[in-house]
């Protein structure tokens, strides 16, 4: 019988610990979203084309965040890291993904809508569209940045010039 109890103390403990932390992601109110109704925005730190939405928390502080991200069809994202485990799940279109440091769409794999993948912070990935726009849906933890392998490649640096 304590055997039980105890099980059914970790268990809510659990509960109100999951609870809190979403709780601190910023949600406030019940909110729907659709792609057609968000407002989406440039994404600067991807190259020319990628629009993002940020649906709950902040990509620039610490914490979970969740965001979708929509690229336009033949859109190539060159090898690059990120600081943080990302989730990546594909709500429309189709995402290759490919590991290692030169890009090579032969050498990846291609997700169709409702795919998701998990990868971890630190391996280099690139990943590209075919001939379709695609959104994904970006689960991760603040602050959230992105390292291109190649520098040249980041549009950070070329809209500076």
């Amino acid at each position: 019988m304590k055997i039980l109890i105890a099980a059914m103390i970790i268990s809510f403990a659990g509960s109100a610990l999951a609870q809190d932390k979403i709780d601190r992601m910023s949600a406030v109110n019940m909110e729907s979203f659709t792609p057609d109704t968000v407002k989406w925005n440039d994404e600067p730190i991807l190259p020319k084309g990628a629009q993002s939405v940020v649906l709950v928390g902040d990509p620039d502080k610490a914490g979970v965040f969740i965001a979708w991200l929509k690229f336009p069809s033949n859109y190539p994202i060159p090898p690059h890291i990120h600081p943080f485990t990302e989730v990546i799940t594909v709500l429309r279109g189709k995402l290759g993904n490919g590991m290692g440091e030169t890009f090579d769409m032969k050498k990846g794999e291609m997700l169709k809508t409702g795919s998701s993948f998990v990868l971890p912070a630190g391996h280099t990935h690139y990943v590209w569209t075919t001939d379709e726009e695609t959104i994904v849906q970006l689960i991760a933890t603040g602050p959230w940045g992105i390292t291109y392998t190649n520098p040249t490649h980041d549009p950070r640096k070329k809209r500076l010039k």
